[in-house]
């Protein structure tokens, strides 16, 4: 207990799944939890939880993609805990479609929230970290790191390209560059079962295809990828920066 103890942290995109994860663990371990999604219902739902369980978190609607209500985010997390330690850029869709038939529109959208979402935090939390400290932690994915033959090319490149960000984030915001004392990692899970991925893991035959892109032989849950968050949020990890996590069971070392 007590791992991010007195922290305060903005988590996107908790409303469920990895973010919900996300959240109650950080505040599990101390610190206090600004939770923000689009979906309101289930982002004061995670609030509930956390606070139920004797934590400290509050919610606000937040559309990643929006510069403006980044601008709000930090404000209102700056004026209610007076400070930003941590940072999850966890907000993010799934996109399948073959790219001969995928619109620019379409390719934008998954941009828009997948890659734009997480600079616009980045940039925006570097402003209220730089002279104190801190810590961001990109969601990324196994797709960021190989690609795959079943459609998700604008999902893998936005994926992709936050991998590579994130180091660049990283080398900015360290004594080589800015002296920003801001530590920025990616961590990359393989298929894990949360809303988002639950459509593909019903079927029974479909779920045996995901679990053999597995070594390990089974799909991770979303407190495996909350425990890398956590570490990486934590001073256990102050040595680690611009580097990437893979929480995949094996799927990339295949």
């Amino acid at each position: 207990m007590g791992r991010v103890q007195d922290k305060v942290a903005i988590v996107t995109g908790a409303a469920g799944g990895l973010g919900g994860a996300i959240s109650l663990l950080l505040a599990k371990e101390g610190a206090k939890v600004v939770v923000t999604d689009i979906n309101e219902a289930g982002g004061k739902k995670t609030v509930e939880d956390i606070n139920r369980e004797g934590g400290k978190a509050v919610f606000i609607r937040h559309d990643v993609a929006s510069e403006g209500d980044w601008t709000k985010v930090i404000e209102k997390t700056l004026s209610e805990f007076g400070k930003l330690d941590i940072l999850v850029n966890n907000a993010g869709i799934m996109f399948i479609k073959e790219i001969e038939n995928t619109s620019l529109e379409e390719w934008h959208r998954v941009m828009s929230i997948n890659l734009d979402g997480v600079f616009l935090g980045t940039k925006h939390a570097i402003g209220a970290m730089k002279k104190s400290g801190g810590c961001i932690v990109n969601m990324s994915s196994a797709v960021g790191i190989v690609g795959r033959p079943d459609d998700t090319a604008a999902y893998c490149t936005s994926k992709g390209a936050v991998r590579l960000f994130t180091k660049a984030a990283a080398m900015e915001c360290s004594k080589a560059g800015h002296d920003y004392k801001i530590r920025v990692n990616s961590v990359h899970p393989g298929v894990i079962e949360t809303p988002m991925t639950a459509g593909m893991a019903e079927d029974p035959e479909f779920r045996k295809i995901l679990e053999a892109m597995h070594p390990i032989g089974f799909l991770g849950k979303p407190i495996d990828v909350a425990y890398i968050v956590l570490y990486l949020a934590s001073d256990e990890s102050r040595l680690v920066t611009g580097a990437e996590f893979v929480v995949d069971g094996g799927w990339t070392a295949s």
